[in-house]
């Protein structure tokens, strides 16, 4: 588990913290929020089957396959 988590923060800093110059907590944030909106819903993972996005592979897992009939939301990341 550890080495996932790892991967996450080198990613994390390489990909966005290392190439903004923040001016505040609050900029940091809402660009670290973005990444990681990215980061799960948008970027190829090679780790997962297909290299499919992580809430593609939290769809497929929780809904047996059936991503056509699920509509993501604001409100949907509260419920996983």
């Amino acid at each position: 588990d550890n080495v996932f988590i790892e991967r996450l923060w080198r990613s994390l800093k390489y990909e966005c913290v290392y190439l903004h110059a923040f001016q505040d907590g609050l900029q940091a944030r809402q660009a670290i929020d973005a990444w990681l909106r990215y980061y799960n819903e948008e970027r190829p993972h090679s780790f997962l089957t297909g290299d499919r996005t992580p809430m593609k592979e939290l769809i497929l897992a929780r809904f047996g396959g059936h991503e056509d009939k699920v509509v993501l939301s604001s409100s949907t990341y509260g419920r996983f």
